[in-house]
């Protein structure tokens, strides 16, 4: 019976921590900044909800400082969305620059079966028809997508909170607390157009 207890509370244990584990998980937030109110960030999300998320002292802040294709180099890092056309060719409509590799690969973006993110090393750089074209080289793979004169090109800087402004892009990290309520961990803005 004893055996059988401990068997019970273990059991009884493990499924809060796990229930406990996934409250906490991140949450990623797509959107537009609706305003800011004191701590409490509205979003309006890709699906047209508006969405409040808390800032913190220790929300971390990334601006999408614009960059020229010019400045993209052999050995730059870089996370590039591209839209797959019908034979497969990549043409990208966002790059960004990274200080380091991130999660390098190739990969289906927001799980569209069109759409794709590559984060990659450049390898080589080459004047194409319409901008230039990009061989992106990560372990097991690359890949070579056209980057277009209209394309979105940024790197990573340090961010303030002066930059969240109504009309700025934000791509964002929260966590949920015990109530649902989200609190910013990382918070990506693009400046607005």
């Amino acid at each position: 019976m004893r055996k059988f207890v401990t068997l019970l509370v273990s059991g009884a244990l493990a499924l809060a921590c796990a229930t406990a584990e996934a409250q906490q998980k991140p949450t990623r937030v797509r959107g537009t900044i609706a305003g800011l109110d004191g701590n409490v960030l509205s979003v309006k999300a890709r699906d047209g909800k508006l969405v409040e998320i808390q800032l913190a002292e220790k929300t971390n802040i990334v601006f999408t400082q614009p960059i020229a294709l010019s400045e993209i180099k052999p050995g730059d890092f870089l996370g590039v969305t591209s839209v797959k056309a019908e034979g497969g060719s990549l043409t990208a409509f966002e790059v960004r620059r990274f200080p380091k590799p991130l999660n390098p690969g190739h990969r289906p973006f927001d799980g569209r079966d069109d759409q794709t993110m590559t984060n990659a090393t450049v390898a080589t750089v080459a004047e194409a028809a319409k901008g230039r074209e990009l061989t992106l080289t990560y372990k097991g793979g690359s890949q070579k997508i056209v980057v277009p004169e209209d394309a979105s090109l940024s790197m990573l800087v340090p961010g303030k909170r002066s930059q969240l402004v109504p009309g700025a892009r934000v791509n964002l990290t929260a966590r949920p607390d015990d109530e649902g309520r989200l609190t910013a961990v990382r918070i990506q803005v693009s400046p607005v157009k």
